[in-house]
């Protein structure tokens, strides 16, 4: 168990239903955001990753630079890894011509090597306690790996009630086995984007194909305001992370 002074410095927040709905939220905006950038306002996905990627670092910066858990830093990056990801996906499986299963594939590899790095260098993969550097900077970099690869697996699939069907059953091996905490949370974060990127594409698609026909811009702003809320309110009645792996 980490000391009262570690966990007062802890940097990520606890892991609740709140987290994972703004989560969802997060991934949702980060689809219809990353494709106002490189579609509607046509930068296309070259132009919109540059963008996109440099608001990451200054977003991460940020993040970096606080001492313990701050609301706005941690899901300003979060927010910013979920549009990156979106246009680093959808260069690599249509600019990049890799399809859907193939730039997949690539980031599955990529995941994989980054936990094993981390593992190997670090001796334990951690999500819920967050204070030294280089867990740190081992956590953002499999975020960003995490939103990519969901934004791939949620264009290959499309269809959001099997990555709900998925995450329920991440949720019934968490309530009822003893499975690897840290293997369940990974699986969902992953699980979680792809579920907001075939909701985002739900809200923006044309009524003939079975979306709501909101725009993009226009879905954007919505759940820009949403996300806004609710990142606050749960500011408001969550206690300092303590928790570790």
């Amino acid at each position: 168990m980490p000391s009262a002074a570690s966990a007062a410095l802890n940097k990520v927040p606890q892991v609740t239903l709140a987290f994972w709905i703004i989560k969802i939220f997060a991934t949702t905006l980060g689809e219809t955001g990353g494709d106002a950038v490189s579609m509607t306002l046509n930068l296309g996905y070259a132009l919109a990753t540059g963008i996109f990627f440099a608001i990451f670092l200054v977003t991460l910066g940020a993040q970096l630079a606080v001492k313990r858990y701050n609301p706005v830093t941690y899901w300003l990056v979060i927010l910013a890894t979920t549009t990156v990801g979106t246009t680093i996906s959808d260069f690599l499986d249509r600019s990049a011509h890799l399809g859907y299963m193939g730039g997949s594939a690539v980031l599955v590899t990529a995941l994989i090597a980054v936990l094993v790095i981390w593992r190997l260098t670090l001796g334990a993969i951690t999500f819920s306690h967050v204070v030294d550097r280089k867990v740190e900077a081992f956590y953002w970099v499999t975020i960003l790996i995490s939103n990519t690869l969901g934004t791939a697996l949620g264009d290959f699939v499309g269809a959001a009630l099997i990555f709900g069907g998925l995450i329920g059953l991440i949720a019934l091996a968490y309530f009822f086995t003893k499975a690897p905490r840290t293997l369940l949370f990974w699986a969902a974060f992953v699980l979680t984007r792809p579920l907001g990127a075939t909701l985002g594409d739900s809200l923006t698609k044309p009524l003939a194909h079975g979306g709501l026909n909101l725009g993009t811009l226009q879905s954007s702003l919505v759940l820009a305001l949403a996300l806004v809320i609710l990142v606050a309110f749960a500011a408001r009645k969550a206690a300092p992370a303590d928790s570790t792996v």
